[in-house]
Order: C-alpha cells, then structure tokens, then sequence
C-alpha cells in the first residue's frame, strides 16, 4: 500500500487544505502527519515543542512519516520540516511527492505569522523566510512535481495535482 501522492511544501503553502480538497476530490482518505504526532504524543505540536523540545518533536516526526508512508493508502501531507530529515528523503524515494510552492508573501498571508507554529513564534516574517530558504532545495529534491500556489484558488490547485495523477 502506497498514498496517492505526498504533499510536502513550507508553513503556508496549503498542504492540509489542498490534501482535503483533493483527497475528496480522489474519493480517498486525507491523513496528515502532523496530526498523527499529536495523536502520538497527546498534546498539539506547539506544548509538545515547548514541553519536549524540537529535537523529541522530529524523532517522532521520523516515526509517524514511516508509519504513513507503510498505510496511507489516500493523499499524505507532511509537516513543512519533515523533508529535514535524511530517513524521511529517503523513503520518499518511488513515491509520487508533490511540492506545493509558496512564496513569502502568500505564505506569511496563510500562516498568520505564526499562531499555533512553534518555529515562528520569534520574529515569524524572518524565521518563516529563512525556513523557506533553507527547506527549498530539499522539497525540490524529493518531489516528483512542483505545483505554484501563489495566487491561486484551490480548485485550480486540486485540478492541476489530479491531472498530474493520471499521467
């Protein structure tokens, strides 16, 4: 069993709400990662950064995109970080990964400079464009396909990703 497809983008790019959409749109399950960790842990990803540290956050990130990848058998959306770890590269590997692409503008619109996001909790407009910066050529490496958010409404977005799935 392998997920449809894989969505992997930074904060902001819609991997939660596109993977709905499309999921929907599939007439397959949506599971996100993130979510799974909460379930994991029993708390919500910021208590779990604060309580634990992002370290102990990322071994359980390892755990939860290794779980998904063996039984999501709908669209799979990873945590914006995941692509960090070189375990999570590598099992993407003959997988159909999908970058969603967002630049800073759009992306600080969506994230709303970071409630609820760990990592942008100190000065979010920076922190968010140096995670960009940083995360960019690791989405570009594990992704199959790159489709641009910027300025787009979602089923423009769905339809694009789901005819990149026939082919």
């Amino acid at each position: 069993m392998a997920p449809v497809c894989v969505l992997v983008g930074a904060p902001g790019s819609g991997k939660t709400t596109v993977g709905k959409a499309l999921a929907d749109v599939l007439g397959v399950e949506f599971r996100d990662t993130d979510l799974d960790i909460e379930r994991m842990a029993g708390k919500p990803i910021p208590e779990l950064f604060i309580d634990e540290g992002e370290a102990h956050f990322r071994t359980l990130e390892r755990a939860a995109v290794a779980a998904a990848l063996a039984s999501c058998s709908g669209v799979l959306a990873l945590g914006g970080g995941a692509v960090l770890a070189e375990e999570n590269r590598a099992a993407l590997v003959g997988h159909r990964v999908v970058h969603l692409s967002v630049e800073l503008p759009d992306a600080v619109k969506r994230v709303g400079l970071g409630a609820g996001r760990p990592l942008l909790a100190i000065n979010p407009r920076a922190t968010l464009k140096h995670l960009m910066d940083q995360r960019r050529p690791l989405y570009a490496e594990v992704a199959t396909a790159t489709v641009v958010t910027d300025g787009r409404d979602l089923d423009s977005i769905v339809d694009e990703i789901a005819s990149l799935l026939k082919r």
